[in-house]
């Protein structure tokens, strides 16, 4: 078994943040940009509100008072516009994300389910969705800074400077709306989609470690000498906070901790989660919040969860109902990619060190072989009947046979030996039997 470590002199390594699994969950809401930005629009318009007192009480007290009805007629003729702002923006809100929603759920309903993912994390949809409440929100607040006293000599404010924020926050909210309607436009894209699912999974990868560590790294943990079960709901392994794993051992010398499930398996109450080698396991205060579960897979600490997204998409597109093999042509090119940037990575678990170098934690991850299994098995199962998918798999099979290093080629000399015998028996006519087992990186073009 081959495997990676993580040490604090590597410059191609970062070590864990505490806080990346909160980034990432709170990324996988849609609650927390909106929440945040109404806040944040609340203090802007108290200071707004204060500043317009200030420039008031300053007129004021200079005597100029010709200049605060100046003011009040630029914000009477503003008012107009912020009420028609906040009587048209939670209506504008309504109307364009519900025809964004039925978009999107026909993308889903083409391509998977979990593409939804892909609406929740984008950052362009959060930012549009946050500044419309946001321009929403000002808009009431500054309607309740109009001052109905007409005499300058004995209005408190004159919201000018509240007025102008409000029409910027609109301006704002127009160009995200030009943005929005692009990033939704290509999201119903069937390669806009499979790209974002790739380039999510590359991501992964390149905050993997690369250090190499000898075959029997696993012997060197020392005995096993306690198990902690996961005392939680039943769910979805999403990510450990690997950070606050580090800390629970740093203080216990010879303590290695060593994850069970892989991230993506489904774990129920009393399932042991961590293995603990070489000495006694730390209190269970110290694991608490350690291990995050959750309905359904992240792409956060889970390598296979790209190819698991590009592997559905593919037999999405090969059933009956949908019948577009040029679609599962695409998500092959990306399982390639992929493969093709991990054929000569160590897998099978990534080690975690302290300052020191000692490690401290060892994480399961798919190894080669289920990699290829994930990318290629249930493809190819559908692929006999489809000579534009069997071609583009014949090729890519191919090319990774090329980059791969030798002890990494028998499952893919395995699946292309069960794709030939697939089509042999699928397929009656040599000529077409021919024709399906010849390797194209284009499919049929």
């Amino acid at each position: 078994m081959s495997s990676q470590s993580v040490t604090g002199t590597s410059p191609r390594v970062r070590r864990p943040r505490a806080l990346s699994p909160l980034r990432e969950h709170l990324r996988d809401t849609f609650w927390f940009a909106p929440t945040g930005a109404m806040v944040g629009i609340f203090v802007v318009w108290f200071l707004a509100d204060e500043l317009d007192t200030a420039i008031v009480d300053t007129l004021r007290d200079a005597g100029a008072y010709d200049n605060i009805s100046q003011l009040q007629s630029i914000a009477d003729d503003a008012q107009t516009v912020v009420s028609t702002i906040s009587a048209a923006m939670m209506t504008f809100i309504g109307v364009v994300f519900s025809i964004s929603l039925v978009a999107l759920q026909m993308a889903s309903g083409q391509l998977s389910p979990r593409v939804v993912r892909i609406f929740i994390r984008s950052r362009i949809t959060k930012a549009t969705f946050a500044v419309f409440l946001a321009t929403f929100v000002l808009s009431l607040l500054v309607l309740t800074s109009y001052d109905s006293e007409p005499d300058p000599k004995l209005v408190r404010s004159v919201p000018v400077v509240q007025s102008v924020l409000t029409l910027l926050m609109v301006g704002l909210s127009l160009l995200l709306f030009v943005m929005y309607v692009n990033s939704t436009l290509r999201m119903m894209r069937v390669g806009y989609v499979i790209d974002r699912v790739t380039t999510e999974a590359f991501r992964l990868v390149a905050r993997m470690p690369v250090e190499v560590r000898g075959a029997g790294a696993m012997e060197d943990l020392g005995p096993e000498t306690a198990r902690v079960v996961h005392q939680g709901r039943a769910g979805v392994m999403r990510d450990v906070n690997i950070a606050r794993l580090l800390r629970a051992v740093r203080h216990r010398p010879g303590v290695t901790l060593r994850l069970l499930p892989r991230t993506g398996d489904f774990v129920v109450p009393g399932t042991p989660v961590l293995a603990v080698h070489g000495g006694a396991p730390p209190p269970l205060r110290a694991l608490r919040y350690t291990v995050h579960v959750g309905v359904e897979r992240t792409f956060h600490q889970d390598l296979g969860f790209g190819l698991r997204q590009l592997s559905d998409i593919a037999l999405r597109a090969l059933s009956p109902a949908v019948n577009d093999p040029t679609t599962a042509v695409q998500a092959l090119d990306r399982i390639v990619q992929f493969l093709a940037a991990v054929a000569n990575r160590p897998l099978d678990s990534l080690r975690y060190t302290d300052r020191g170098g000692v490690v401290r934690l060892v994480q399961p991850v798919p190894g080669w072989e289920a990699l290829v299994d994930l990318g290629f098995t249930e493809i190819r199962g559908c692929a006999a009947g489809s000579p534009q998918v069997s071609r583009r798999m014949l090729a890519g099979l191919d090319d990774l046979l090329l980059l791969a290093p030798e002890e990494r080629r028998e499952p893919l000399l395995r699946h292309r030996e069960l794709l030939t015998v697939a089509v042999e028996r699928a397929v009656p006519e040599a000529a077409d039997r021919d024709f399906a087992l010849r390797p194209d990186r284009q499919g049929i073009g």
